[in-house]
């Protein structure tokens, strides 16, 4: 290394860091960002890892922060805490990448940069909702999902109106961009039932039952799924407007002692939840089946001959609607329909080794009213895409400063 490759390094240094006030710079740094999947990302959620912007204790107010593009348009971005100790772990920013695009991104300070900052259009949205018993619900602008929690799990056992028995996930079918949660739920207390008719938002005629929904897991025995009842516990740690993320936690189920804590995050533009579910157990389980319900053993099973995704097409209401899962094929087992009499238990079964200690995958779905999809075929291509998205993540590489 010659001196002026060390003169670069210290003036790159003293550029990015030095703390001052008016037009010297406390924060300036470049990213590459990369698609290098053969898919288009139309409105990709790219995280920045926090180390790599360095120092950020100079700045007493992250909110000042802004992010561009090379030709200067601002983009929106979210701070993540993913462990809430105060410290951030992530720089989110939404951008649009092209299959083998490349595009480059600045993060630079300035002051009352918040002044500056784009708003965002549409959002992702999730709560605890114990107006309607105690769901926990969540949505961006494509999907909504939701499930339930102990005191819905008390009355279903006590054979109590409301009660709902099960871990699995439910669907809210929403042809709007913007949030429906709070409204379906206030509208829901003077008129019950309202979320279940279509008021030109959408509506929900989901049936969970005590089935997996779409994305709810067990351990597949024999002929019998084994699986938690309601999550006992929840914690928020975002809540938008690229990312929001939560945890449920679930009392220790099964002959093997399982304890489980789940992260749910859904990302602004995608029509799937990310599970990523974190084991402890008393002794070793032989797999992890991750469920679809089949509605009365009906409908159509996809099934990837690669093993990178598994999915259901089912008519409801005179319309369409695909749920599927994505997962690393290497962890799948197997995968099968299974069909029964017993009410809710008919369900594809995407099964898991049970060595690992966490089991991540990706549980969405489409409507055809929602305008997203109009086929089966489209369904299963964003199927595809998800996959392909999962197995080539966007690169994030510093530039070097000129």
């Amino acid at each position: 290394m010659n001196i002026w490759t060390n003169t670069k390094i210290i003036l790159m240094a003293i550029s990015s860091f030095l703390i001052s006030c008016g037009s010297q710079i406390i924060l300036d740094k470049e990213f590459a960002l990369e698609n290098p999947s053969s898919v288009d990302q139309n409105s990709a959620v790219i995280g920045i890892p926090v180390e790599s912007l360095g120092d950020l204790t100079p700045i007493d107010d992250l909110n000042n922060i802004l992010v561009s593009e090379s030709d200067g348009t601002l983009l929106i971005f979210q701070w993540i805490d993913n462990n809430q100790d105060g410290s951030m772990y992530e720089l989110l920013v939404q951008v649009s990448l092209k299959a083998g695009e490349k595009k480059d991104v600045r993060v630079y300070w300035e002051e009352n940069g918040n002044k500056k900052q784009p708003e965002a259009s549409a959002q992702t949205y999730a709560r605890f909702v114990p107006e309607r018993i105690d769901d926990f619900a969540w949505e961006n602008d494509k999907v909504a999902f939701r499930t339930f929690g102990p005191v819905a799990q008390q009355l279903a056992e006590a054979n109590q109106p409301g009660g709902t028995l099960t871990s699995g996930i439910d669907l809210w079918l929403k042809k709007v961009d913007y949030s429906i949660i709070d409204k379906w739920y206030a509208e829901n207390l003077k008129d019950q039932g309202y979320y279940h008719k279509d008021h030109g938002e959408g509506y929900d005629p989901y049936h969970v039952g005590s089935s997996r929904g779409a994305g709810g897991i067990g351990v597949w025995m024999g002929d019998t799924l084994l699986t938690s009842k309601n999550f006992i516990a929840y914690r928020t740690i975002a809540n938008g407007p690229l990312r929001t993320v939560f945890e449920l936690d679930y009392a220790p189920w099964s002959e093997f002692g399982i304890r489980e804590t789940k992260r749910i995050s859904l990302d602004l533009g995608s029509n799937f939840s990310r599970f990523q579910s974190v084991f402890s157990t008393d002794s070793e389980v032989p797999n992890y089946a991750i469920g679809i319900t089949l509605h009365k053993g009906q409908g159509d099973v996809i099934i990837d001959s690669d093993k990178r995704y598994f999915g259901h097409w089912e008519e409801i209401d005179g319309a369409y609607v695909g749920e599927g899962i994505v997962v690393d094929a290497e962890l799948v087992e197997e995968a099968f329909a299974y069909r029964t009499s017993i009410k809710d238990q008919s369900q594809l079964f995407v099964k898991t080794r049970g060595s690992q200690q966490v089991l991540e995958y990706y549980g969405g779905f489409a409507w055809t009213k929602s305008g997203q999809i109009s086929n089966k075929k489209d369904w299963e291509q964003m199927l595809n895409n998800q996959a392909a998205l999962m197995s080539n993540p966007v690169r994030v590489g510093i530039k070097d400063m000129e």
